[in-house]
């Protein structure tokens, strides 16, 4: 069994008690570095084993051990010229601590208890702490990566630090498979797996739709970003916002630790940001039952891009209890964001102007937004969870939760139709508000039937959402002339308002039902794991005018996706997978233009196929995976009928590598090639094309490296290489690869015993002018380059 994390800090090593540790027992552990040491040690003698992870940084090695020693000789031999001791509890339980120094008094340990680290399903951290060991599949719970037939990863607090990532979009960069851009006409983060869009109104809170805030997530509350590659409707139901093809992310939140957590941080980020964040937390109460953890931060001033102003406040809160078989929690914060001036967007109006090219991208600082541009996200949440323990096998779950939001902005996006940034500006105002109720419940099990294994799980899911909106757009013809590259402040063009725009009505009623049952049975002692599932999904979807209020919609349709899993084990660190899985969106209604106005079409079912590898030599590992994901879409024929005849198909290959391979050297790497192709197209007119917004491959390299005879010091590295996209069906219109390199560094320290960490990261060093994606039929433009610099004092 591999190591179990207790805190931000701990690790555990849970295994059958020995006894005292004076029998002599028969070891061999080679040399490597301390941690991996460790871990050979706790699996061969057969104890339980506590230690910071962080007295073992630093590039610490144990020479090799070989032979009959007692558990107390093993490990002093172990632990020889590394500076830590060790004490053993009464129940068998060792813990490793700082040696004495003359003049210092030596305390026992204090005993850990319970769920070290407040969350009784986060598994444990990976070699090197910036990914975990596994992470949560849908409806089957918690899982170690080498034991279901998907490919995830979950990124850890450290990285989310270590990266000082103040959004989603920027722990996401260190993700090879994932890229992103924005919104609609606004600045959601929109991201793309696989070569489809997930929206961040389908990204999961601890296991639940709907509840995150819209648009741009903050980090400051996080735990985890746990990113699922591939289709997933079984695993996590329909996403009520249509996306998710390709993908799915759910996001974990802080919840408080064993070891108090009281830090504050300060951040500076060019050209004049600056913030602050608070993270406190706490348990007590007997056997550190009850906990609380509270997260404030706030942010203002001046981006990199010129003149685009942002302003950013959060405050979140966690508390839970954990009991002898009941474990609750809850979850409840607000955030608000506004931005003001925001680089928007940029669409191409088509024409022989342009002769089939896109312009180049503008200075990387140039801002083309509007004067009178802006956007504001304004959002509160809140979530409980509740597990009780029925037998020592079954375990009974829900949840449930709800968030409001509210959100406004005046838009100006720039529509471009000459190489030389001639353009023309409109405005768009879109007041909306937004209700969402998000539930699930569900039981887990284990069972043996003969020599079969069996881990059963049986969901239900329900999510209600109510939208109103109104908006106010400019016509084509009412648009203001304005430049690219020297842009022109213009007045606010003319605009038509559809709907009350200081009252909207309703314009939008979602309703996702759904009950799903799965049985993993495993075989030749869980060697081989074949996973088997079905969900039967309904999908009910009301829409009204937003100006005259009469219903345009009535969609209500359910159908059933399986799943079909297998895992193959023959070595313990070699993993061999397939899987056969589907996505769901709704279905489509015919448009007014076809003779079949008004048909209903059944949920669009995404199919994927997917073979791979993975590895795990303990500090380092990785996988390798082969998938192909089918997309119907629908199109109206030259006879005027509307039918889903028309596809899109994706197939990839994907490669991963993660993990400590060396003491003090950290890496997440990989890449990923995408064949993408269009058929069934209106006429045939582009079948054979490229899909829009899909790079051909796409890799990074991320390094994080302790610098030797510096104890403290890291420096760090991540390099993002993107392959060229279409901007049109057509693929007349692309955008060229890009590549971008961030570098960074820290330094960790003591200050009046107290524990301070300097981070300093340049991203976009050579601040280079690119276009990073086309998805969605419009050009996003790469971020300059920006400093940013923070200090975290733990007191």
């Amino acid at each position: 069994m591999r190591s179990t994390r207790l805190s931000s800090a701990f690790f555990a090593i849970p295994l059958a008690l020995g006894a005292s540790g004076a029998f002599a027992i028969e070891l061999d552990v080679p040399a490597q570095s301390l941690e991996s040491a460790l871990t050979d040690f706790a699996e061969q003698a057969n104890v339980r084993l506590l230690y910071d992870a962080s007295l073992t940084r630093g590039g610490a090695t144990s020479a090799a051990l070989k032979g009959d020693f007692s558990i107390s000789e093993g490990l002093q031999r172990l632990l020889q010229g590394s500076g830590l001791t060790f004490h053993t509890g009464d129940d068998g339980t060792v813990t490793l601590l700082p040696a004495a120094t003359d003049g210092s008094l030596q305390l026992d340990a204090t005993r850990v208890t319970g769920q070290g680290n407040g969350r009784a399903d986060l598994p444990s951290p990976y070699a090197g702490g910036q990914v975990a060991r596994g992470g949560r599949i849908g409806m089957l719970g918690n899982q170690d990566m080498q034991d279901v037939p998907f490919s995830f990863t979950s990124y850890t607090r450290e990285l989310i630090e270590s990266r000082q990532a103040q959004t989603l979009g920027d722990v996401l960069n260190s993700d090879p498979a994932v890229r992103q851009s924005y919104g609609f006409g606004n600045f959601s983060q929109v991201f793309v797996i696989r070569g489809f869009q997930l929206y961040t109104d389908d990204i999961a809170f601890n296991g639940l739709y709907g509840i995150l805030p819209r648009q741009i997530i903050g980090t400051e509350a996080i735990e985890r970003v746990e990113v699922f590659k591939g289709a997933n409707a079984f695993l996590n139901g329909a996403a009520p916002g249509g996306s998710g093809i390709g993908g799915a992310i759910n996001v974990v939140s802080k919840h408080a630790e064993d070891t108090p957590t009281r830090s504050v941080t300060l951040d500076y980020a060019s050209d004049s940001r600056t913030g602050g964040h608070v993270d406190l937390g706490q348990r007590f109460g007997e056997d550190n039952r009850f906990g609380v953890r509270a997260n404030l931060a706030k942010r203002d001033g001046e981006t990199a891009v010129e003149d685009e102003h942002s302003h950013f406040t959060m405050a979140a809160f966690g508390l839970d209890f954990r009991g002898e078989r009941l474990r609750l929690s809850t979850d409840f914060g607000y955030q608000k964001q506004r931005l003001n001036e925001g680089r928007s967007p940029v669409y191409l109006t088509a024409g022989t102007a342009l002769g089939g090219k896109v312009p180049k991208a503008p200075d990387s600082t140039t801002n083309y937004a509007q004067p009178w541009s802006w956007s504001q996200l304004e959002d509160t949440f809140a979530m409980v969870n509740a597990e009780y323990d029925l037998s020592e096998h079954w375990t009974a779950y829900m949840a449930a939760g709800g968030k409001y939001t509210r959100e406004n902005g005046v838009y100006g996006s720039s529509y471009v139709y000459a190489l030389d940034g001639s353009s023309r500006i409109g405005r768009l105002y879109s007041p909306l508000d937004q209700e969402t109720l998000s539930t699930v419940a569900g039981l887990r099990g284990s069972l043996v039937t003969g020599p079969v294994s069996h881990q059963l799980n049986l969901a239900v899911n329900g999510l209600w959402q109510e939208k109103r909106n109104a908006f106010e757009s400019t016509a084509t013809g009412n648009r203001r002339y304005s430049n690219l590259y020297e842009p022109v402040d213009v007045a606010p063009p003319l605009a038509t308002a559809t709907g009350d725009l200081h009252d909207p009505r309703t314009t939008a009623k979602v309703r996702n039902r759904s009950l799903a049952l799965s049985d993993t049975l495993g075989f030749l002692d869980e060697r081989v794991l074949l996973t088997l599932g079905v969900r039967r999904q309904s999908i009910g979807a009301d829409a009204w005018n937003a100006g005259t209020g009469i219903r345009t919609s009535d969609y209500d349709k359910s159908i059933v996706t399986p799943i079909y899993g297998l895992v193959i084990k023959p070595t313990d660190y070699l993993s061999i997978y397939a899987n056969h899985i589907e996505s769901l969106i709704q279905g489509p209604t015919a448009p007014s233009a076809s003779s079949n106005y008004g048909e209903m079409f059944a949920p669009y079912r995404a199919n994927q196929t997917e073979v791979g590898v993975k590895l795990d030599w303990g500090t380092y590992g990785g996988s390798l995976g082969v998938y192909r994901i089918e997309l119907p879409q629908g199109v109206t024929g030259t006879d005027l009928v509307y039918r889903v005849d028309a596809e899109q198909r994706n197939q990839g290959i994907e490669l991963s590598v993660f993990g400590e391979p060396l003491p003090g050297l950290r890496l997440l790497a990989g890449g990923t090639l995408i064949d993408t192709e269009l058929s069934g197209t209106a006429g045939g007119t582009n079948d054979g094309n490229r899909a829009v917004g899909v790079p051909e491959f796409q890799f990074n390299v991320s390094a994080d490296w302790d610098v030797p005879g510096v104890p403290g010091l890291a420096l760090n590295g991540l390099l993002l290489r993107t392959g060229g996209q279409f901007y049109d069906t057509g693929n007349v219109y692309s955008i060229p690869a890009w590549t971008r390199v961030d570098l960074g560094a820290r330094y960790a320290f003591k200050v009046d015993q107290r524990d301070v960490t300097v981070r300093a990261s340049l991203e976009n060093v050579a601040d280079k002018d690119y276009w990073a994606s086309t998805n969605g039929g419009y050009l996003t433009q790469g971020a300059p380059r920006t400093l940013k610099v923070s200090a975290t004092v733990d007191f």
